[in-house]
C-alpha cells in the first residue's frame, strides 16, 4: 500500500513519517526547493531565521509531540532549549506601562499573577483549574484511545474564549492578561472556542522549548526519517494537476510533467488551494466545496527578522509580548483597529549560546485587508509604493520596542522584512493565514474540518482541520493516519 502526500509542511511530514514507519511506501511532493512549511529556515545577513515555529509545546518530557517524536525514534536528534522555568514569558502593555513575567506550570502561572492581582489569587486558581479541565475533554491531545465517533463536551467547552475567561476572572485587566497568548492561535472576540484558548494556554504553561539552530533542522530530522524508511521526498515541483476517475483520486501531475499514482492521497496544504488543482472539482460535493470557500481565515502576520551589533543586546530565555491596550487583546482581527496592536519579539537560541543575542524575531498579527491591493504581484516584483509600506511597517514595530529598550534601535545592524504576501507565496496558504481556518464557537461543524472526504482515497491533514501550530498539526496528523491504518491503531502504539 502507498501514500502520495501533497505538500512537504509540518502535518505532510508527520502524516509521512507514521505511515512509512508502518511500512507505507509515502511519496511526498513539496513546491519548495525546501520541506518545513512554518518549520522552514533562511538565511539573511549570515544568520539563520526561522519562518514560523518560533515557540513549542508539546516537548517537554512525557509531552504529546514528544512521545510522538520518542515513537518515531528521532529524539535523540532534535535539539531545542528549555525557557527558563521561572521567567517563561514577559508581558508589556503600553497603555500603563507595566510589565509582567509568568513562571512555568499551573502554580508558577497563578503565583507570578498573582503577586501583582492578590485580590484575584482564588480566581485564577478556579481559572486555571478550569483549563486543564477543558483540555482533558480532548483525547487526542493526551493521546488517549477513543471508542466515541461523536464526543461529547460541556457547556464551557463550545463557548467563547473571551466569555470564558470573563466567567472566571472579575478583574478587567487580568481578563486580558491571561489570554494574552490569543494572537499565537488568531483569537477573536464571540468567535474563538473557548477549547482552542485551553488547549494553546495549558499548552505553554506546562513547558515551552524553541529548536537550537533553526527550526529546519527539525523538518530535515523528519525528512531524513522518512527517506530512511524507504519512501521519497520529491522538493521542487508542485502538484499542477489532481486526476480523477470512477469517483476516485486516480493520480497527480507535477508542474515538472511527471505522472504519479497512490492508493491513497494526502492533502497536506490548504484545502481551498487543493481544489484548485482538481481536474474536475465536482468529484467534491458542490456543499462541500462551498463550505470550505466560505470558512473564514485566521489572520496573517508582519515580520521583522533583525540582525543585531555584536554584545549589544542581551540572549532573553524567555518570550517577550508587547500589547498596545488592554481591552484590545481580542481585538487583532477586526479591521477598524489600527495596526499595530501587538507583538511576539524573541531572540532564537544557536549552539553554545552566550548571553548576548545575534538576532531577534519580531512578529505581529496583520490583516490581509493590509497587503490586498498587492495580491496579484508576485516576490521581488510588488513595486516601489509595497516597499515604502513595509518600511512604514517596520519603523511603527521599532518604535514600539524602543517603548520596552530604550534605543533599541542602536542594536540592530540589518532588518530583513516579511508581509502576509510572503507568508501566502512560500506557505502556499490562503490570504497567508497563520493559523489556516478561524474557529467559531457559534459553528463547530463550519470549523470543524474532518480529515476524511466523501472521496474514499482522499484524506487532509495540516491545521486547517483540527488544531494548528507545532502541537495541533502532529495530532492530527495521527487522525489522517488512522484513517487508513484502523481507528486507535497509532495511539494504541504510542
Amino acid at each position: 500500500m502507498n501514500a502520495l502526500i501533497i505538500g512537504g509542511g509540518l502535518g505532510g511530514l508527520f502524516t509521512g513519517a507514521i505511515l512509512a514507519k508502518e511500512g507505507l511506501k509515502v511519496t511526498i511532493i513539496e513546491k519548495n526547493a525546501t520541506v518545513g512549511g512554518g518549520l522552514q529556515s533562511f538565511t539573511r545577513f549570515g544568520e539563520v531565521f526561522d519562518t514560523g515555529m518560533h515557540v513549542i509545546g508539546g516537548m517537554q518530557r512525557g509531552g504529546n509531540i514528544r512521545r510522538i517524536c520518542d515513537f518515531l525514534g528521532i529524539m535523540d536528534k532534535v535539539q531545542i532549549a528549555d525557557l527558563d522555568s521561572d521567567f517563561t514569558d514577559e508581558l508589556y502593555f503600553a497603555e500603563d506601562g507595566k510589565r509582567y513575567r509568568l513562571a512555568k506550570g499551573r502554580e508558577g502561572f497563578v503565583n507570578t499573577l498573582a503577586r501583582q492581582f492578590p485580590h484575584q489569587r482564588q480566581e485564577l486558581k478556579n481559572y486555571v483549574d478550569a483549563v486543564y479541565r477543558l483540555t482533558n475533554e480532548v483525547d487526542i491531545f493526551f493521546l488517549r484511545p477513543t471508542d466515541s465517533h461523536i464526543p461529547v463536551h460541556s457547556s464551557e467547552f463550545m463557548m467563547a474564549a473571551d466569555a470564558f475567561v470573563t466567567k472566571y476572572i472579575t478583574d478587567s485587566k487580568l481578563r486580558s492578561v491571561v489570554a494574552y497568548m490569543n494572537p499565537l492561535y488568531s483569537g477573536r472576540a464571540d468567535m474563538t472556542p473557548a477549547y482552542v484558548h485551553a488547549i494553546i494556554t495549558s499548552l505553554y504553561i506546562d513547558g515551552q522549548s524553541r529548536f537550537v539552530g533553526g527550526s529546519y533542522r527539525f523538518a530535515e530530522t523528519l525528512s531524513n526519517f522518512i527517506t530512511s524508511q524507504g519512501s521519497t521526498i520529491i522538493k521542487g515541483d508542485g502538484v499542477e494537476h489532481v486526476h480523477s476517475a470512477d469517483g476516485l483520486i486516480s493520480g497527480v501531475t507535477t508542474k515538472k510533467g511527471h505522472t504519479l499514482y497512490a492508493d491513497y492521497y494526502i492533502c497536506a496544504i490548504h484545502p481551498c488551494n487543493f481544489m484548485k488543482l482538481l481536474d474536475d472539482p465536482t468529484i467534491l460535493p458542490k456543499a462541500y466545496r462551498n463550505r470550505l470557500d466560505s470558512i473564514p481565515n485566521s489572520y496573517s502576520a508582519f515580520t521583522l527578522n533583525l540582525k543585531l551589533k555584536p554584545n549589544s543586546f542581551p540572549y532573553l530565555n524567555h518570550s517577550g509580548y508587547y500589547m498596545t491596550r488592554y481591552d484590545d487583546i481580542w481585538n487583532f482581527g477586526r479591521s477598524d483597529r489600527k495596526w499595530p496592536l501587538g507583538f511576539l519579539y524573541m531572540t532564537p537560541p544557536e549552539e553554545k549560546q552566550g548571553p548576548y543575542s545575534t538576532k531577534m524575531i519580531v512578529t505581529s498579527p496583520m490583516l490581509w485587508d493590509n497587503v490586498q491591493k498587492w495580491e496579484n504581484t508576485t516576490v521581488g516584483n510588488r513595486g516601489k509604493d509595497y516597499i515604502v509600506w513595509k518600511q512604514k511597517c517596520a519603523e511603527k514595530l521599532l518604535d514600539q520596542m524602543e517603548q520596552m529598550y530604550p534605543n533599541f534601535r542602536d542594536c540592530v545592524e540589518q532588518i530583513n522584512m516579511a508581509s502576509p504576501l510572503t507568508i501566502r507565496d512560500y506557505y502556499g496558504v490562503k490570504e497567508g493565514a497563520m493559523c489556516g481556518f478561524s474557529k467559531d464557537y457559534k459553528n463547530i461543524l463550519l470549523s470543524q474540518v474532518p480529515v476524511v472526504t466523501k472521496v474514499k482515497n482522499l484524506l487532509l491533514t495540516g491545521q486547517c482541520n483540527n488544531l494548528h501550530g507545532f502541537c495541533g498539526v502532529p495530532l492530527t496528523a495521527i487522525n489522517t493516519c488512522e484513517a487508513i491504518l484502523g481507528r486507535n491503531y497509532v495511539i494504541n502504539k504510542l
